[in-house]
């Protein structure tokens, strides 16, 4: 993959879905045009985002601008595409129903990395295991991934694909930035002990480590899962964003181009997913890759960061796609397994 993943969640029909500030197929244009001409070949995106037209633009543009073979297309099953029994979750129907569908709308006959968008707990992981491993032998899918998950359930699927002999994740999507760092943890040695590569989201915490704290932008006031993820009030956040301010104007760069160049620098990170509204946020990832912060400028970022809840981990029954605080915050009761997830 390509060091900088450009993201679908923010290409879409403004009147579908949860993202009103989705940019259509017109607006999307100069956005994939700049990304192939940066050197970014790699683009994420989901069955959910936007009730399928993201990825009916990813798919359009990655062939208007670039060769089938020379980009890597990612996307994800789990959330709810509609009421039936094949329109959500983790099912062997669901599985093989909505991989037809994101190919069809994808205009390709392959997807090259197909991710389980959250652990589903009303089915079991060999159901789900072995539906992802006849796609990879049916040349749909060519790798799998997973994405965010309590560490124990990614090691509970991953041994499920090698006593079986299936075919196993070899990237998870997670929660990470300055202000997320509960992968820390676990889930990181996990992925660096397993080989895995990581491919984190939200690396910009919503744009919070982009701008001063409190600021509000017109995507922050409608973006709904925000406030979910990130709390204001968290203690050390203001003093996090204020390092990376200081950062940034010490090197003369954006705040986003330390941020980013902070989640770049940690073990096992392959490449950070990054989401663009304006052309400017491309020119910033891609510089970012040049900025080599000393261990003096990470251990400022990172001093003032304190243990807070896991959260983006769970979805809610409605399909949503955070739970709330209480459902998300590591004392969910796992229905499967009847224990305290």
């Amino acid at each position: 993959m390509s060091r900088i993943v450009m993201g679908g969640t923010n290409f879409g029909d403004p009147g579908r879905g949860t993202h009103p500030w989705s940019l259509g197929l017109d607006e999307a244009r100069p956005f994939f045009r700049q990304a192939i001409e940066c050197g970014i070949t790699a683009f994420d995106t989901a069955n959910v985002y936007s009730c399928g037209v993201s990825e009916e633009i990813i798919g359009k543009l990655v062939r208007e601008f670039s060769k089938r073979d020379e980009v890597v297309i990612a996307t994800k099953v789990f959330g709810r595409m509609g009421s039936g029994p094949k329109d959500g979750g983790l099912s062997r129907t669901a599985i093989l129903t909505q991989v037809d569908e994101s190919l069809r709308r994808l205009g390709t006959d392959y997807i090259d990395l197909y991710q389980i968008h959250r652990f589903d707990p009303q089915v079991t992981i060999e159901e789900t295991m072995a539906a992802l491993h006849d796609l990879v032998r049916a040349g749909k899918v060519r790798y799998l991934g997973a994405c965010s998950m309590w560490t124990w359930q990614f090691a509970q699927m991953q041994h499920a694909a090698d006593l079986n002999g299936w075919t196993r994740f070899v990237s998870m999507q997670n929660h990470y930035n300055l202000l997320q760092r509960e992968e820390e943890r676990e889930m990181l040695p996990f992925c660096r002990y397993q080989g895995v590569g990581v491919i984190p989201w939200s690396p910009l915490a919503r744009g919070r480590l982009t701008r001063a704290p409190g600021a509000e932008t017109e995507r922050s006031r409608m973006d709904v899962s925000a406030s979910r993820l990130y709390d204001r009030t968290a203690t050390g956040d203001k003093a996090i964003i204020d390092a990376v301010t200081a950062v940034a104007e010490r090197r003369g760069v954006s705040r986003a181009q330390v941020a980013l160049a902070w989640v770049m620098q940690q073990e096992g990170i392959t490449a950070p997913i990054v989401g663009t509204t304006r052309l400017h946020h491309l020119t910033e990832a891609v510089a970012a890759l040049d900025l080599e912060l000393s261990t003096s400028e990470q251990e400022h970022l990172t001093q003032h960061y304190t243990p807070r809840p896991a959260l983006g981990i769970a979805w809610t029954r409605s399909g949503a796609a955070f739970g709330t605080r209480s459902e998300i915050s590591g004392i969910r009761r796992d229905e499967r397994t009847g224990l305290n997830a």
